[in-house]
C-alpha cells in the first residue's frame, strides 16, 4: 500500500506548526476536506519540503511584520536586533570600513555565517571582504528571515559553522505597493563626563539638543502580477535609499578620543603643531639611546618638550557613513505543465558611500637623515640639537617627523559596489513521488575604493631637506617647511597629496541539481514513507582586485602598510544527499551528507544526523549533530604579506612606572626584545596602533567543527508556546591568527619561543615608529572555538477587547565563548563569554527582545524591550573601565505603531531607544569608532521613523 508521507503528517504539522519559534511567519496548510492534500514548505536547513516549520535543528524567525516594525532599512540595522547577531561591517565604522554590510551569527565570525537568499548562496561582497554584502537584500521585499544555528554544511556546503541566514523574499506578491520613509536621529548632547574632560583640553563641543540628524529618505516599488491565465506569476521591485552622514563631532561622547584608559582626551601625537622623534648619528650609527622627543615652541623658533598635547582627531570623523543606494530586480515563476516550470530571481544594486576620517600626516613614519646645513633649521633649533646630542654642525642625525594635514583637509575612502545576480532554472514532477530542480546562477560584484588626500610618502624626504634627495624649486618644487609653526602652507601640502585606487570583480557561478521526494518504503512502525534529496552542485568563484602603484608599493601614509592586488580562484565540486526516515508516526530521524572536492585544498566530507520526536501532541523533543566545514577563502589563501596595524597597547611601552602598574617587570619586557636602555623610554602610540606583519597563506587547510543541539518545542496550552534550544560548536584547525598583542603578552610573560619569535623590535624599541618593528601575525591553522549557549523563545496571545494583545520573548544566554589560541595549549585559552577586552567582541551573558503588540482591525501597536546583561573587562589598559567593573546593562525601549488609514494607505511610525540611551564609553584600545562599540549597541541616541505605505 503506497504510504503518502503529507496526508500522514496533518496532525503533527498542526500539533509542531502551532508551536512554531517567537517572532516566526505563520504558516498556512491547504487541506482539502477529506485531509488528503497538505501544502508543503522548505524550512531553512533541508530541502525536503516537509508540514512542520520545527525542524530537528533549531530555526529563529524573523517576518515582515517585525522587519518593518523596527523601522529599520539598512538589513545590518534588522539582523543586528536579534540576540543572536553579533554586529560585524555596519554604517558606523569609519577608518578601514568595507563599504559593505555584513552579519556575524554567533560572534564565530562573518566568514563562518553563510547568507542565502531563498535558500541560495550569495557572493563575496567586494573587493575588501570575502563575505556577503547584505547591502544587496531590499529590507522592503523580505517575507521573512530564517536563522539556523549550528552547521548546515552537509545541506549547503562550506561556510556554515555558525549557521545559515536565509533571506526569504515575496515573490509571490500580488498587485501594486508603493511606500515612502523618512527617518533620522535625536540626542540630547549632556554627558557632563567628557564634557569636563574636553574643557580640561580646551576642545570645542555640541552642547544641547541635536535636532533630528542623520536623516535618511527611502522609497520602494512592487508590482505583481499572474500572466498568461495564470499559468505564470512576476514580481518586480525597486528600491531607492540615501542617509546623511553623521560626524563623530554632533554626538558629545564622541568628539574626543579617548586615550587607552578611557580617563582623558588623548588623540594623536600628530598634530598641526609638529612633532619630532629625533636621534644622533655617531660614527655612522644611528644612537636610539639618546632621544629627543618633542615639538615646536609656539613662543619661539626653537623645540621645546613634549608636554602631552594631542590632536583632538574624533570630530572629523565619519560616524555614521552617508550612503545612496539603489536596488531592483524581479522573480518570474512560469508552469508549462507540471513536469516543467521554469523559474528565474534577477537583482541589480548600485551602492555608494564614503568613509571620512581626519586629516592625513607624517605619523611618524619614515626615519629621515638630516644634517645641520638644513635649510629649513633656525639657527636656535640646530644649537639645541647640537648641546642636547654632543654634536658638531658637521654631524647628522635621523628624525621621525609627525605633522596632521590640516592645511589639505580630511581623507576620504570613496566606496562604490555594483553586484548583480541572475538566477534560471527549472523545476518540476517526475512522477507522483519524485520531482527535480536544476539550476544556474551567475553573480558578480565589481566595486571600487578611491582613497583621497593622503599623503605621498616619497615626497616627505626631498621637501624637508634629507641627506641625499633634492627638491628643485625652479621646477616648482615646495619645501615642507614642518621646522616653523605656521610654516606650513596648503600649497605646499597640496603637492604632497595623492590617491591610491584599487577597483576590482568578484564572481560566483553555481550549477545545481537534485532530485527530491519519496521512496515506496516505510518502516513497519510508521504510517510515512522515507523521503530523500539527491543532488550535485559546482561552484567557480573568481576574485580580482587590483591595486594601483600608491597602494602596491605602501605610499600613502596613512595606511599603515601596502595594499597588494590580489588575485584567486577556487573551484569546488560536490555531492550531497538527505534522508528523512519516520521511525514512528512521533519520531523522525533526518540524515544529510555532502563531498566536496575543493581546487585548494582537496576533498572534505561533512555530514549531520538530527532527529525530533512528538509527545503528548505539544512537546517535540529534538536533537542535531553535524560534522562542517569551512575552505580557506581567497583572501585567507592568497593575500600578500605586508605591515598594517593592530589597535591595542604595548605593555612594555610607557615609563618604567606605567609599565610597573600594568604588572609587568624589565625581564618580562626583555623577553619581547626590550633592552635595558630602552626600558622605561619606549614612547606609547597616542592612538593605540602598532605595526604587524600579517598576511596570506597558501598552505592553510579547511576548518573542522563539531556541532550538537537539543531542544523542546511546547504548545502547553492554547495561545502559548515555547521553545528552549542548547547548542555546542568545536572548532578545531581554526583559520586565524593569534593576535598582535596576545603574541606580545604571551611572549612577555612565558618567554616562550613561538610567541617572542614573533615580536621584532625597531632600534629605539619602538613597534610604531617607522615601520621597521613590528609584531608577526600571520594567518594559519592555529587554534580552537568551543561555544556553547541556549536560545529560548516565547509566544503568548490573548483576546483583550475588539483586538489581540501578544507577547514574544527572543532570548540569548552565553555560556561559553572559549577561544584557543594554540589548539591543545590550554594555559592560552580564555573565555569570552560575558567579557570585553582588546582580544574579546563584547559579549553579554543574556541578550533578550521583549514585546508586547497589540493589534485591531485597523491598527496596531508594539513595545519591545531591548536588554544587554553587563559585560566585565578584561584586560589593564582602560582603567576607567576596571573602575567601573566593566560595562553595565543596558535596557532599550521602542514603541511603534501603524494604522490603516483606508483599505489601501498605511502609516507606520514609531521611536528606538525613546529614552535616548547613550552608548557605553570605552577608552581607544576597545572601541570600533567614537568610543564605543559601534553597531552593536545604540550608537547616536533615540531613532525616529515614519513611513506610507499604499498598496492596491
Amino acid at each position: 500500500m503506497h504510504k503518502n508521507v503529507l496526508a500522514n503528517s496533518v496532525r503533527l504539522a498542526l500539533i509542531s506548526g502551532a508551536a512554531a519559534a517567537a517572532f516566526s511567519a505563520p504558516v498556512a496548510f491547504a487541506a482539502e476536506e477529506d485531509g488528503a492534500k497538505v501544502e508543503r514548505i522548505e524550512v531553512t536547513g533541508s530541502r525536503i519540503k516537509r508540514t512542520d516549520l520545527e525542524t530537528s535543528s533549531p530555526v529563529t524567525v524573523m517576518d515582515a511584520t517585525e522587519i518593518k516594525a523596527s523601522g529599520y532599512d539598512r538589513v545590518e540595522d534588522v539582523l543586528n536586533q536579534l540576540p543572536q547577531i553579533e554586529a560585524a561591517e555596519t554604517a558606523f565604522l569609519a577608518n578601514g570600513a568595507t563599504g559593505t554590510a555584513t552579519v556575524d551569527l554567533r560572534g564565530l565570525g562573518s566568514n563562518r555565517t553563510l547568507v542565502l537568499i531563498n535558500g541560495r548562496r550569495m557572493q563575496a561582497g567586494s573587493i575588501t571582504s570575502q563575505v556577503a554584502d547584505i547591502n544587496q537584500i531590499p529590507a522592503s521585499l523580505i517575507k521573512r528571515v530564517e536563522v539556523l544555528t549550528g552547521g548546515a554544511g552537509a545541506v549547503y556546503g562550506a561556510d556554515a559553522v555558525a549557521g545559515v541566514v536565509n533571506f526569504v523574499m515575496n515573490d509571490d506578491f500580488d498587485g501594486f505597493a508603493f511606500n515612502a520613509g523618512a527617518s533620522g536621529y535625536q540626542h540630547n548632547n549632556d554627558n557632563k563626563y567628557i564634557q569636563g574632560l574636553m574643557d580640561n583640553k580646551g576642545f570645542d563641543y555640541e552642547t544641547g539638543g541635536t535636532g533630528v540628524d542623520g536623516k535618511t529618505y527611502t522609497m520602494d516599488i512592487t508590482m505583481g502580477s499572474d500572466f498568461d491565465g495564470g499559468k505564470g506569476h512576476a514580481v518586480a521591485y525597486a528600491v531607492w535609499r540615501r542617509n546623511d552622514e553623521l560626524l563623530q563631532g554632533s554626538r558629545d561622547y564622541a568628539s574626543c578620543a579617548l586615550n587607552g584608559a578611557g580617563n582623558t582626551c588623548g588623540g594623536s601625537a600628530t598634530t598641526p603643531n609638529p612633532h619630532f622623534d629625533m636621534f644622533p648619528v655617531v660614527n655612522g650609527e644611528v644612537d636610539y639611546s639618546k632621544e629627543y622627543w618633542g615639538y615646536l615652541n609656539p613662543n619661539g623658533e626653537g623645540f621645546m618638550e613634549d608636554d602631552g598635547y594631542r590632536y583632538n582627531y574624533a570630530p572629523v570623523n565619519h560616524f555614521m557613513r552617508p550612503n545612496e543606494r539603489f536596488t531592483t530586480g524581479a522573480f518570474i515563476n512560469y508552469e508549462i505543465n507540471e513536469h516543467f516550470r521554469p523559474y528565474m530571481e534577477l537583482s541589480f544594486m548600485h551602492n555608494r558611500t564614503a568613509g571620512q576620517i581626519a586629516e592625513s600626516g607624517t605619523f611618524f613614519n619614515q626615519e629621515i637623515l638630516l644634517d645641520y646645513n638644513n635649510p629649513l633649521l633656525s639657527d636656535l633649533q640646530k644649537q639645541q640639537l647640537q648641546d642636547f646630542f654632543g654634536q658638531t654642525p658637521d654631524d647628522q642625525f635621523v628624525a621621525y617627523i609627525g605633522k596632521r594635514n590640516v592645511e589639505g583637509g580630511a581623507r576620504a575612502d570613496n566606496l562604490e559596489h555594483t553586484s548583480y545576480r541572475i538566477l534560471t532554472g527549472m523545476e518540476g514532477d517526475l512522477n507522483d513521488s519524485w520531482a527535480y530542480d536544476v539550476s544556474f546562477a551567475y553573480s558578480a560584484t565589481t566595486s571600487s575604493s578611491v582613497y583621497k588626500n593622503d599623503l605621498l610618502a616619497p615626497k616627505i624626504p626631498p621637501r624637508v631637506g634629507a641627506v641625499g634627495t633634492e627638491c628643485n624649486v625652479e621646477d616648482g618644487c615646495l619645501l615642507y617647511n614642518v621646522f616653523e609653526l605656521g610654516g606650513v602652507t596648503p600649497e605646499q601640502a597640496a603637492q604632497l597629496a595623492g590617491v591610491g585606487t584599487q577597483t576590482g570583480l568578484v564572481t560566483q557561478v553555481i550549477y545545481n541539481g537534485y532530485v527530491s521526494g519519496e521512496f515506496d518504503l516505510a518502516l513497519p512502525t510508521a504510517s510515512s514513507n522515507i523521503g530523500a534529496v539527491f543532488g550535485l552542485e559546482r561552484r567557480e568563484q573568481t576574485y580580482e582586485r587590483v591595486s594601483d602603484t600608491v597602494y602596491e608599493e605602501g605610499q600613502l601614509l596613512g595606511q599603515g602598510g601596502p595594499s597588494p592586488s590580489l588575485y584567486g580562484e577556487i573551484i569546488v565540486n560536490e555531492a550531497f544527499a538527505e534522508i528523512a526516515i519516520p521511525v514512528f508516526d512521533e519520531w523522525n530521524i533526518n540524515l544529510a551528507a555532502r563531498a566536496s572536492d575543493y581546487s585548494t585544498s582537496g576533498t572534505d566530507y561533512t555530514y549531520s544526523v538530527g532527529t525530533d520526536y512528538t509527545l503528548a501532541d505539544s512537546y517535540k523533543f529534538r536533537f542535531s549533530y553535524a560534522k562542517a566545514m569551512r575552505a580557506p577563502n581567497i583572501g585567507e589563501l592568497f593575500s600578500s604579506q605586508s605591515i598594517g596595524l593592530w589597535s591595542g597597547d604595548d605593555p612594555c611601552a610607557g615609563t618604567a612606572a606605567e609599565i610597573a602598574e600594568a604588572g609587568y617587570t624589565q625581564e618580562m619586557c626583555a623577553n619581547t626584545g626590550v633592552t635595558a636602555a630602552q626600558f622605561g623610554n619606549i614612547t606609547k602610540s597616542p592612538a593605540g596602533q602598532y605595526n604587524q606583519f600579517s598576511g596570506g597563506n597558501p598552505e592553510l587547510k579547511p576548518e573542522e567543527a563539531d556541532t550538537f543541539t537539543v531542544g523542546l518545542v511546547a504548545n502547553p496550552f492554547d495561545n502559548f508556546n515555547f521553545s528552549v534550544d542548547y547548542f555546542n560548536i568545536e572548532m578545531e584547525e581554526v583559520i586565524g591568527t593569534i593576535g598582535a598583542e596576545r603574541i606580545l603578552t604571551n611572549c612577555a610573560t612565558t618567554g616562550d619561543s613561538l610567541f617572542c619569535d614573533s615580536v621584532e623590535r625597531s632600534s629605539s624599541g619602538s613597534l610604531w615608529l617607522g615601520q621597521e618593528g613590528y609584531v608577526s601575525n600571520l594567518g594559519s591553522n592555529i587554534g580552537g572555538r568551543k561555544w556553547e549557549g541556549v536560545d529560548a523563545t516565547a509566544s503568548y496571545s490573548l483576546e483583550l477587547g475588539s483586538g489581540t494583545l501578544n507577547f514574544d520573548l527572543n532570548g540569548f544566554y552565553s555560556i561559553k565563548k572559549e577561544v584557543e589560541p594554540i589548539l591543545g595549549d590550554d594555559s592560552l585559552s580564555y573565555d569570552c563569554s560575558g567579557i570585553v577586552s582588546t582580544s574579546c567582541f563584547a559579549s553579554p551573558k543574556w541578550r533578550h527582545n521583549l514585546t508586547a503588540t497589540y493589534s485591531a482591525d485597523d491598527y496596531s501597536v508594539s513595545m519591545k524591550w531591548r536588554y544587554f546583561d553587563s559585560v566585565d573587562y578584561d584586560g589593564t589598559a582602560d582603567t576607567t573601565l576596571i573602575e567601573k567593573g566593566g560595562i553595565d546593562s543596558f535596557n532599550y525601549i521602542d514603541l511603534s505603531g501603524n494604522y490603516a488609514v483606508t483599505d489601501y494607505l498605511t502609516l507606520t511610525a514609531g521611536v528606538n531607544n525613546i529614552f535616548d540611551k547613550e552608548p557605553p564609553m570605552v577608552g581607544n584600545t576597545l572601541a570600533s569608532n567614537a568610543n564605543t562599540v559601534s553597531g552593536f549597541y545604540d550608537s547616536l541616541g533615540r531613532f525616529l521613523f515614519i513611513s506610507a505605505g499604499l498598496k492596491f
